[in-house]
C-alpha cells in the first residue's frame, strides 16, 4: 500500500537510489602554498624528462629494425610500421605503471620532486595514469599547447588535462616540507 512520499527527500546526492560520497579538496593552496610553490617549471622539466625515457627505447627499436633490414636486403623494414603502435603502448605502459606506482610519480616527475594525486588526496593509480596520459595528449593535440595557460589561473596550478581527470600536481613531502623550513626562516614564500 502506497502512504505518499517518504520522510526521506527526493533530492541531492542520494536520489538515484545509490550513495554518493562527495569529498573535498584535498589541498587548500591558501592554507599550504609550498605544495604548489614552482609546480608549473618542474612539470615542464619532468615531461622532458618524461619525453627522453620513452623515446630510448622506441629509437633503440628504429635502429634494431634499420639493421635487421640491411641484414634481410630490406625485407625487415617490414617492421617500422609496429613503431607506431608500439609507441603509444610503450608511452601508456610508462605512464600507468610509473603514476600507478608506490611514489605517484614518472621518474622525470620524482627527478623534479613532484607527485601526483586526486583532488581528493587519494594517490594515483594505473589506470588513471594512463588516462591522465591520453587525455593530455588528445587535449594538446586538439586545442594546442595554449591550455596549458589555464595552470596560470588556478590556485591550484592545475592544467586543462588534471581538471578532466580529477588530479593535482603537487611537491612532494620532503620538497614542500624544505619549502616550509624555508618560508619559515626567511619569512614567506616568492622569495
Amino acid at each position: 500500500m502506497y502512504s505518499g512520499p517518504s520522510s526521506e527527500s527526493n533530492s541531492g546526492p542520494n536520489r538515484a537510489g545509490f550513495p554518493v560520497d562527495v569529498k573535498p579538496h584535498a589541498f587548500d593552496p591558501t592554507a599550504n602554498p609550498e605544495l604548489f610553490e614552482g609546480v608549473l617549471a618542474r612539470r615542464v622539466a619532468a615531461f622532458i624528462i618524461d619525453v627522453i625515457i620513452i623515446a630510448v627505447p622506441l629509437l633503440a627499436a628504429a635502429i634494431f629494425i634499420f639493421v635487421f633490414g640491411l641484414v634481410t636486403f630490406g625485407l625487415g623494414w617490414v617492421l617500422f610500421w609496429l613503431l607506431s603502435p608500439a609507441s603509444v603502448v610503450w608511452a601508456l605502459f610508462y605512464y600507468g605503471i610509473t603514476l600507478g606506482g608506490a611514489a605517484s610519480a614518472t621518474l622525470g616527475m620524482r627527478a623534479m620532486e613532484i607527485e601526483m594525486r586526486t583532488w581528493y588526496g587519494a594517490p594515483a593509480y594505473f589506470v588513471l595514469g594512463a588516462v591522465h596520459a591520453i587525455v593530455y595528449w588528445i587535449s594538446v593535440s586538439v586545442l594546442t599547447p595554449l591550455i596549458l595557460v589555464v595552470g596560470f589561473f588556478n590556485a591550484r596550478k592545475r592544467l586543462l588535462h588534471d581538471f578532466l581527470v580529477g588530479t593535482v600536481i603537487v611537491n612532494s613531502a620532503p620538497r614542500a616540507d624544505s619549502l616550509r623550513a624555508r618560508a619559515a626562516a626567511y619569512g614567506g614564500f616568492g622569495l
